[in-house]
């Protein structure tokens, strides 16, 4: 439906901050959206009105009552935004920071000589806080290798690779640096149908801004976003965990709730900017649908955003209008393969004999912003099995237009001379 009606994507790119140009470079288009995707204007708004709030929140005043009525209200927003039937939310420092509070629990509270297992596709935010904690904790670590064609790790791959001994499991909901997603409820089916009492931590920080979280049908102890990837702002991180990893040993102040995992006093605010985003999946989904309930609401918006950014990395590979798309530019690569149904909303490419720097410096000259990424412990463990020291990241979120996307492939075309 956003393919097919102007007016929703003007309705669309008009809720955003900055939708189409930079105050720092004047006009351009944003295709960097998986280093951090665009803000909603509502949440510049209440950012800025919670900032000037002196209140703690929970005090027996006012403003103290007020503020801890909007973190209440938030986490039960993002219980219906992310389908938590049960468990609990709560803010960190960011997405890594709260993956590595996680993992780190699990870790300390399995069984020493048991085992840690994830994937070489996942993002060093997991991978290395596995690594680490299973190494103090005395557990091994069981590496499951991802197709370099694809970019993805299968359910099957994780069960060749599985124990009963496996304490811990991580899995990455999307990659960074291919756009390509997991199937996290068939990995997590394969891993309890050997260990059933396994716990599973998701970093779901590249898939939140595309849409289509189910926690309940994930079957995971945690879950970790960073909020200004889904539309919010930077600063902090949400977590959710199941009530198993709730009571397991963590960090808290003596004489503290057993339950209770956030340290130091809450921003009200941040929690304040996730009612706004997913009031913002929910209007989407009054555009596209006619339901009624919030949370089918928040699905259909889901849908549609995945239909739409796959209908716009199918024009950046195939072509739109008259334009030849990557996959004929024979000094293109795609990475992850041409006709990769698990894409989303992102495109990753490298130019024959281009250095990607000089690549995004051009684009970015041309007011396209792209990023390149390096095979560094970023993104290493992608590239280096592909032979490359650097690539180009071209992310997109349901916001861009196809005629957006012309405009990199006319600027791709013309660096083949």
């Amino acid at each position: 439906m956003i393919q097919d009606s102007p007016h929703l994507i003007d309705a669309i790119r008009d809720r955003f901050a900055h939708v189409d140009s930079c105050p720092f470079q004047g006009p351009r288009i944003f295709f960097e959206n998986a280093g951090g995707a665009l803000t909603l204007k509502s949440v510049v708004e209440t950012a800025a009105f919670f900032a000037s709030i002196p209140d703690n929140p929970g005090r027996m005043n006012p403003a103290g009552q007020a503020t801890q009525n909007v973190i209440d209200k938030a986490k039960a927003d993002l219980a219906v935004f992310m389908n938590a039937p049960s468990g609990q939310f709560f803010a960190g420092e960011s997405g890594t920071e709260l993956l590595f509070r996680m993992i780190r629990t699990a870790c300390l509270g399995a069984p020493r000589g048991n085992k840690v297992i994830g994937s070489s596709i996942e993002h060093p935010a997991t991978r290395s806080a596995a690594r680490r904690w299973a190494e103090i904790a005395g557990l091994d670590y069981v590496n499951v290798q991802h197709d370099n064609d694809t970019g993805r790790v299968t359910p099957a791959a994780y069960a060749a690779q599985m124990t009963p001994d496996v304490a811990v499991a991580t899995i990455v909901h999307a990659s960074p640096v291919t756009g390509i997603g997991m199937d996290v409820a068939a990995i997590s089916k394969a891993i309890r149908d050997v260990s059933p009492d396994c716990l599973i931590v998701v970093d779901g920080i590249q898939h939140a801004a595309h849409g289509q979280l189910d926690l309940a049908a994930y079957d995971a102890d945690g879950y970790a976003i960073s909020p200004y990837k889904v539309f919010s702002r930077h600063g902090y991180g949400i977590a959710w965990i199941s009530d198993r990893m709730t009571a397991l040993p963590h960090d808290k102040l003596i004489g503290a709730p057993e339950s209770g995992w956030e340290l130091g006093t809450r921003d009200a605010g941040s929690y304040a900017t996730m009612s706004d985003v997913v009031a913002y999946f929910e209007w989407l989904g009054e555009q596209v649908s006619d339901e009624t309930d919030r949370r089918a609401r928040i699905n259909a918006a889901g849908r549609e955003i995945r239909a739409y950014e796959t209908h716009l990395t199918n024009a950046m590979i195939n072509g739109t209008g008259n334009l030849a798309g990557l996959r004929d530019m024979e000094h293109v690569t795609i990475l992850a393969g041409a006709d990769n149904p698990a894409r989303e909303g992102l495109v990753c490419i490298a130019l024959k004999d281009t250095p990607s720097a000089e690549v995004v410096e051009t684009l970015n000259q041309q007011g396209i912003r792209t990023h390149i990424r390096k095979a560094d412990h970023y993104s290493g463990n992608v590239l280096e099995p592909l032979g490359l020291t650097d690539c180009i990241r071209i992310s997109m979120c349901h916001y861009n237009t196809e005629a957006e996307v012309a405009r990199l492939l006319t600027a791709v075309r013309d660096m083949a001379s």
